[in-house]
């Protein structure tokens, strides 16, 4: 123990510091050229919450020392002036260095209140999912798939624009050669960093909307992901910045052109062994056979538990206003968006929800959006995916063929449902599902009243766009 003041009433009274550890990484830090450290967590949102601390304080900050007033954020619960703080504990083997600017370590970490992981911290809500699969003898392997626009100011109009000025010729600029190389200034050095930290990045691109750009990387245990999923959208931001842009990661920002989805590729490994057990069985299983599609009895169950739950995991996985505004086949657009607008899955099918991919031993739920805060949305869909796989649920049966094409009356007739077609139908069915209070516990209450807000506001806003279509025309 140092002889800093150790606040008892936020970290466990036997919380222990590895000492020894921790003097050995502040002196690689120190060598590596480190003068300040980020423990950090993240809020509703998940976005990344820190106070800086001098290097020399590493031991101090290990302890627990830097508290934080969690109610005076949004989502956090704890409101109110007579509330304690919370303490922020680094995670001393997740020391990052940020590779853009080489003056500060990052360390993801979790909230500790009144001498016990803080329930409504996002990384402890997955730990509890992750947890219990544990208990189960599994392992919770996670990748996604991260797409973002990165865009530039126009002096003259205001307006902002892809950073490739090339314009492609046709309706979809997808793997365009042309603004792949003219973008290179932030997608070379968020490649180089991608690699620098060890990610195992194996491609980028340009996507289907014009300024828009995908990183894909190895998957890795879901807790490991989502940490760099959240450190991705940092970095991000500091390299846009760096070259006077932008990236967002707003799910729609442009109604001509394609949403910025986060899908999440899933699979449950032997905890014992690392045996992938979304493999098939070497004698298969009645649902492979019926199916035509080589996965495991588990996976099928798997999937079945999260379809079941789907309508209640779209309001986190997709949680804003603006999500659903993206959620729509065409809209405004001069092709299909290939948007995950149906509760379904399929082989291969990326009209479905849930597509069962033919090249790796996984499920994908195309629906989640860069606006997720990852750490929510990896627990709801292992809660939900452990429950399938408890009950031994039936997932029904698969969608192979097209199902944009279809009408609702037939999809309606095949027993197949929409996915909430606005925020505010997703949180009622958060809300009605008892899953969610499950997984989440008080958070539950917390993000509906916050995102009812958010979707009170964002509907009842009247926008000049609204004043220039309907005032004289009514």
């Amino acid at each position: 123990m140092s002889d800093s003041l150790k606040p008892v009433f936020a970290v466990p009274e036997n919380f222990q510091v590895d000492y020894e550890k921790a003097a050995q990484l502040k002196a690689d830090l120190k060598a590596a050229g480190v003068q300040y450290l980020l423990s950090s967590y993240v809020d509703i949102h998940g976005i990344p919450k820190a106070k800086v601390n001098p290097i020399d304080c590493l031991e101090k900050m290990a302890e627990g020392s830097e508290l934080f007033t969690v109610g005076a954020m949004e989502g956090m619960g704890l409101v109110g002036p007579q509330e304690d703080e919370c303490a922020a504990v680094p995670d001393l083997d997740t020391a990052t260095v940020c590779p853009w600017d080489r003056r500060f370590a990052y360390f993801f970490g979790d909230l500790y209140y009144h001498g016990a992981p803080y329930a409504n911290d996002s990384r402890q809500i997955l730990k509890r999912q992750i947890e219990r699969a544990a208990s189960m003898g599994l392992k919770f392997n996670l990748g996604v798939e991260p797409e973002f626009y990165v865009l530039r100011e126009d002096e003259k109009t205001g307006r902002w624009k892809p950073l490739a000025t090339h314009r492609y010729r046709g309706t979809c600029p997808a793997y365009d050669v042309n603004q792949t190389m003219e973008s290179m200034d932030f997608l070379e050095p968020m490649s180089k960093y991608m690699d620098e930290l060890g990610w195992g990045l194996f491609s980028f691109d340009q996507e289907g909307g014009h300024g828009q750009y995908e990183f894909d990387f190895n998957y890795a245990d879901a807790l490991t992901t989502a940490d760099r999923l959240t450190f991705l959208r940092l970095m991000a931001k500091r390299v846009a910045e760096s070259i006077g842009a932008i990236a967002t990661f707003m799910p729609k920002p442009f109604a001509t052109d394609f949403r910025s989805g986060c899908h999440y590729n899933m699979s449950l490994a032997s905890l014992e062994t690392g045996a992938n057990l979304f493999a098939p069985e070497p004698d298969s299983n009645p649902y492979a056979e019926r199916f035509g599609i080589p996965l495991s009895k588990m996976a099928f169950h798997f999937v079945a538990g999260i379809l079941r739950h789907a309508p209640a995991i779209t309001a986190v996985s997709s949680p804003t206003f603006n999500s659903y505004q993206g959620f729509i086949a065409q809209g405004d657009m001069p092709d299909v968006s290939w948007a995950p607008v149906l509760v379904a899955f399929g082989k291969n099918n990326r009209s479905a929800m849930m597509r069962l991919p033919l090249n790796r031993y996984c499920v994908e739920n195309r629906a989640p959006d860069m606006a997720n805060n990852p750490y929510l949305t990896a627990a709801l869909h292992l809660a939900a995916g452990l429950d399938g796989i408890e009950e031994q649920l039936d997932p029904g049966e698969p969608v192979n063929d097209n199902i944009y094409s279809q009408s609702r009356s037939s999809l309606s007739t095949s027993g197949i449902q929409f996915l909430p077609p606005t925020l505010c139908h997703a949180l009622d069915a958060f809300e009605a599902d008892p899953f969610a209070e499950k997984v989440l516990g008080e958070m539950k209450g917390i993000f509906l009243k916050h995102k009812r807000g958010e979707w009170e506001k964002a509907f009842y806003t009247i926008h000049d766009q609204q004043l220039r279509d309907f005032l004289t025309h009514l």
